[in-house]
C-alpha cells in the first residue's frame, strides 16, 4: 500500500468516526480540516524523504561512474609503464564500478518516476484540502439555514389556533368593548349632566371662529389688492374703518348667534387642521407654484 493510499484510508476512517459521533457540524468540519492538514504535513515529510533517496541514488551512480573512469585512467597509466598485468586488474575494477553505476542509475530512474508521482499526489492532496476548506463554509451556511428553518417550523407548529392568535382576538374584543362602554358613559353624562348645552356652545364658538377667519381673509385680500367678490366689498370697507366702526347692536348679535346655533347642528363640528397639516398644504402649494 502506497503512502497516499494509507493516508486516504486513515482520513476516511477519521471522517467516519467523526460523522458517527458528531454533535456539532462546525466542530466536526474544523476537526476534519485539522486532520487533513496534519496528514498533509506527514505526506510532505514522506515525499521529502523519497526525494532525498532519489538524490542519494543519483549521487551513488555518479560516484560509481567516476570510479570507473578513474580505474580506466589507471589502466592506461599501467600500460604506459609496461605493466599489463596491473592494467588488467585496473580494467576489471573499472568494469565493476561501471556495472554498479548502471544498476544504481536504473534504480534511480525508477525512484525518480515514483517521486514525481508522489509530488503530483501531494499537490492533488493540497488542492483537495483547499477545496474542503472552501466547501466547509458552504456546508456551515447550509447547516445554519437548516437549523433556522427547523426553529421557524417548531415555532409555527407551537402557534396553533387555540394559543397566541386567540389571545390576540380576545384582547381586541375586550378593547373594543371598553371603547363602547366609554362612549356610552359619555353620552349618558351629556344627557344627564347638561353637557349637551355646553357642546352646543362649543359649536357656536367654532362657527364664530370660522367667521372671524373669513373676515381676516377678506382683510388680507384687500391689503394685497386682490379683487374681492361682489358681496365682500362692504365687509372690506368696514374692516378698513378699523376701531371707529360701531359695534354691532345686541339684537344683531343675538340674531347672528341664533342663526349660527340653527346652522351648527346641520353643518356639524368643523375640524380645524393642525399646524403640521397646514405646513404640508403650504409646501404642496409652493411646489405647484415652482
Amino acid at each position: 500500500m502506497g503512502i497516499f493510499d494509507r493516508l486516504s484510508t486513515l482520513i476516511r476512517s477519521n471522517i467516519n468516526d467523526l460523522i458517527n459521533s458528531a454533535e456539532d457540524p462546525e466542530k466536526m468540519l474544523n476537526q476534519l480540516i485539522a486532520d487533513m492538514n496534519g496528514q498533509l504535513v506527514k505526506a510532505k515529510q514522506q515525499v521529502a524523504a523519497a526525494i532525498a533517496d532519489e538524490k542519494r541514488l543519483r549521487d551513488q551512480a555518479d560516484s560509481e561512474y567516476k570510479q570507473s573512469q578513474l580505474w580506466e585512467e589507471r589502466a592506461m597509466f599501467a600500460v604506459n609503464q609496461g605493466n599489463d598485468e596491473l592494467a588488467k586488474q585496473a580494467l576489471l575494477r573499472q568494469a565493476q564500478h561501471g556495472e554498479h553505476g548502471s544498476e544504481i542509475e536504473a534504480t534511480w530512474a525508477s525512484q525518480r518516476g515514483e517521486t514525481e508521482k508522489l509530488k503530483q499526489s501531494l499537490r492533488d492532496l493540497a488542492e483537495k484540502i483547499e477545496e474542503a476548506k472552501r466547501k466547509k463554509n458552504l456546508l456551515l451556511a447550509r447547516q445554519r439555514r437548516n437549523e433556522a428553518q427547523k426553529r421557524i417550523q417548531a415555532t409555527m407548529s407551537s402557534l396553533n389556533e387555540k394559543s397566541a392568535f386567540e389571545a390576540f382576538a380576545r384582547m381586541e374584543e375586550r378593547i373594543e368593548h371598553n371603547e363602547r362602554q366609554l362612549k356610552a358613559a359619555q353620552e349618558i353624562d351629556e344627557e344627564v349632566g347638561g353637557d349637551r348645552l355646553a357642546g352646543e356652545f362649543k359649536l357656536l364658538e367654532r362657527s364664530a371662529g370660522t367667521t372671524n377667519a373669513d373676515t381676516k381673509l377678506l382683510a388680507l385680500k384687500a391689503k394685497m389688492g386682490v379683487a374681492l367678490p361682489p358681496g365682500a366689498a362692504s365687509v372690506s370697507k368696514q374692516l378698513g374703518a378699523g376701531a371707529s366702526a360701531a359695534p354691532a347692536p345686541p339684537a344683531a348679535l343675538s340674531a347672528g348667534k341664533s342663526e349660527a346655533a340653527a346652522a351648527a347642528p346641520n353643518a356639524g363640528p368643523q375640524k380645524h387642521p393642525t399646524e403640521e397639516e397646514l405646513l404640508a398644504e403650504f409646501e404642496e402649494l409652493e411646489r405647484h407654484q415652482g
